[in-house]
């Protein structure tokens, strides 16, 4: 029920931005979650839909931003961002520290693969 697309090449240092289309349902909670290759799929950010609660993962602190809507800024983008990012969502309003649980969410986005390489 979701759909996940923005991604694409881009350099190092350059900015992406992701959107996660919900088929005109609403959710109270979004977030990313990330996996590269040969590795488990990881947190990214997570918001509640008031705004109220936003997490992200250390390694994006700063440079990712996630919106209410579910779409996801990233900004500085390094090698290591390389990755296929999954948009997700929940019915609940989730809380901060059940955030990054990936089961914690009820709907999931097919992917969009993001590489960023010079």
């Amino acid at each position: 029920q979701l759909q996940a697309s923005g991604g694409g090449l881009v350099q190092p240092g350059g900015s992406l931005r992701l959107s996660c289309a919900g088929s005109g349902r609403t959710f109270s909670t979004y977030a990313w979650f990330r996996q590269a290759p040969g590795k488990e799929r990881e947190f990214v950010a997570g918001i509640r839909a008031s705004g109220s609660t936003t997490r992200y993962a250390d390694s994006v602190r700063g440079r990712f931003t996630i919106s209410k809507n579910n779409d996801l800024q990233m900004n500085s983008l390094k090698p290591e961002d390389t990755a296929v990012y999954y948009c997700a969502a929940s019915s609940r309003s989730l809380i901060w520290s059940t955030l990054a649980s990936e089961n914690a969410y009820d709907y999931w986005g097919q992917g969009t693969l993001v590489t960023v390489s010079s």
